[in-house]
């Protein structure tokens, strides 16, 4: 009889052991899902912020001279309409759009802004250093904390943001010029209007 009772026993000490290989495989399949995810799906993932107000967002500027105002507000673009790039230098992503986004620097109808994101100073300016900076200005967030004010998933994500700081737009991974064409450049003009 008290063999009956240690059967069901060990088949819950078996199932205690092979809880965290079930787990893990949850783990992996739900980030294989994630990453095979085409980018144009990831795009469309909802943004609870567009429409609404931008976050109240002020961080040091990521500067190594005293040229450059020591405060990024986005409430000093109020009046323009902004594209709010969120980027860091161990973001390869990032790096992929970089030369896009030169491209895209001196053009007159947006102030192109950034949030450096989850960084070093040190390395964040070396990556401008390196590869050329397209920014007005660059907010400093090394915590991360302004970011998920923004509701970041993870960089590169691209902002349009109105004349009077509403969100109209977010774009999420690298900037092409086949998405700035096709989705942003319609909303800027729109926006400008």
């Amino acid at each position: 009889m008290t063999t009956n009772y240690l059967l069901p026993a060990k088949r819950w000490h078996m199932l205690f052991f092979l809880m965290p290989f079930a787990l893990f495989s949850g783990f992996i399949i739900i980030a294989f899902i994630h990453i095979s995810t085409p980018p144009q799906i990831l795009d469309q993932l909802p943004n609870a912020l567009t429409g609404k107000q931008i976050p109240d967002t002020v961080l040091p500027t990521l500067s190594s001279d005293n040229t450059t105002d020591p405060i990024f507000d986005m409430k000093n673009f109020k009046g323009r309409v902004t594209l709010i790039n969120f980027w860091g230098s161990w973001c390869s992503s990032c790096r992929e759009e970089h030369s896009f986004l030169m491209a895209l620097a001196n053009n007159p109808l947006f102030d192109l802004v950034s949030i450096n994101y989850k960084d070093t100073e040190e390395n964040g300016l070396r990556f401008l250093g390196t590869f050329g900076n397209p920014f007005r200005i660059t907010g400093f967030d090394p915590s991360g904390r302004a970011a998920i004010n923004w509701g970041i998933y993870g960089p590169p994500e691209t902002f349009i943001v109105s004349k009077g700081n509403i969100i109209l737009y977010r774009h999420i991974g690298p900037l092409t010029p086949a998405a700035f064409k096709k989705k942003l450049k319609p909303i800027i003009t729109e926006a400008r209007r």
